[in-house]
């Protein structure tokens, strides 16, 4: 079985970020939504080792601003809102990684999704909500069994120590990696980094 990518998104207090960054993640995310109780003006200027790739997260923002940010140290931009596909090939002539993200219940129609196939890198699915994420809820696994496209994925939404061993039970290759954010907070932007640990073994096996 292949080792699951780990993204821990909605990153904001530096000393946080700094334990955070000595575990074994793969993505640390950092939410650049006015919106969310994550948000963040600024990427923090705190040391992340290279291994961990830096995620910005946006939600309908202008071009101007995500460039601004991968300036900043960003190599991946995860998309939220109603982005456009030619808007992501725009942004991939940034040489990062893009993602992105679509909220999924029993209304959803893949085919929305066709236009970002072979321009995004990867999606992310999420509990489909008003507010662009951060439900701390978990939807339907089994609606991805319709999932037609080869475009790797990450699952979201609601994932903690319970339902974790479940995702891990999802056969399908295209899913690539979990992404982790509310159900491990002591507070928004603050997580309970000896929960993450617990997380972290289950899906490494350890």
């Amino acid at each position: 079985m292949k080792e699951l990518k780990i993204k821990v998104c909605g990153m904001r207090e530096p000393t946080n970020i700094q334990a955070l960054a000595l575990l074994p993640i793969d993505y640390m995310g950092f939410i650049f939504y006015e919106k969310s109780t994550r948000y963040t003006l600024e990427l923090p200027s705190v040391s992340i080792p290279t291994s961990i790739k830096k995620v910005g997260v946006f939600v309908n923002a202008e071009k101007a601003c995500i460039n601004e940010k991968i300036a900043q140290g960003l190599q991946t931009v995860q998309l939220h809102g109603q982005e456009s596909p030619a808007f992501c090939e725009q942004l991939k002539k940034e040489h990062i990684e893009i993602i992105k993200a679509f909220g999924v219940d029993t209304d959803t129609s893949w085919e929305a999704l066709a236009p970002y196939v072979g321009i995004v890198d990867y999606f992310l699915f999420d509990t489909s909500s008003p507010q662009h994420g951060g439900t701390g809820r978990p939807f339907d696994w089994g609606l991805l069994e319709s999932y037609p496209y080869e475009t790797p994925y990450f699952l979201s939404g609601g994932l903690d120590l319970t339902n974790i061993p479940n995702a891990l039970a999802i056969k399908d290759e295209r899913l690539i990696g979990l992404d982790i954010n509310s159900r491990f907070e002591i507070r928004p932007g603050l997580k309970n980094l000896e929960k993450l640990k617990e997380a972290l073994k289950i899906i490494r096996h350890e």
